[in-house]
């Protein structure tokens, strides 16, 4: 690989970082094929892009952005997970497989949105709902209000015909 190209994919890469929500840096030596094929599927279907590039290359990428803390992390054979979107499902599929008992994949480090996340942090973004599950709890609690204002409103009426229909039926037996 010429230098031109170098330069080409550390600027690629610079891009990358740049936009990325959230980045995790793994160890992945002595997975079989199988499960390397497995994680790339899981993560792809998360929206997550999963590479390997060469430490150094991936070193000066980050500088100048918020992942300039993953340097110190850079050393033997490293995978890059980056999201875009949603941290949490990124964080689901890593921990997932970082928790396999042969303990061929292994979670190094994380940022997210500039902020350095060791292995029980991530594991514990892992633990968190998914983003459409927050939203919909959300909604739910936005909803609650206006939903009992519109059955004490429906109530009132009813409360009020029973009152006139007691009162009638009171005259009349009189």
């Amino acid at each position: 690989m010429n230098r031109d190209n170098k330069q080409e994919i550390v600027t690629e890469m610079h891009e990358r970082l740049a936009r990325a929500k959230a980045v995790f840096l793994a160890d992945f030596r002595g997975m079989d094929v199988g499960k390397a094929t497995s994680l790339r599927n899981e993560l792809r279907s998360a929206s997550v892009e999963y590479k390997v590039f060469k430490n150094t290359l991936l070193e000066r990428a980050s500088q100048g952005t918020d992942m300039e803390c993953l340097s110190p992390y850079l050393t033997g054979p490293t995978a890059i997970a980056i999201t875009y979107d949603d941290p949490v499902g990124a964080a689901k599929v890593l921990s997932k497989f970082a928790k396999d008992p042969q303990g061929k994949f292994v979670l190094k480090v994380g940022v997210l949105s500039g902020k350095l996340l060791d292995v029980k942090q991530i594991q514990a973004l892992a633990e968190l709902p998914s983003r459409e599950v927050l939203l919909a709890k959300m909604l739910g609690s936005m909803q609650a209000p206006a939903t009992n204002f519109v059955g004490v409103l429906a109530a009132l009426p009813g409360s009020l015909v029973r009152a006139l229909d007691a009162i009638r039926a009171q005259k009349a037996g009189n």
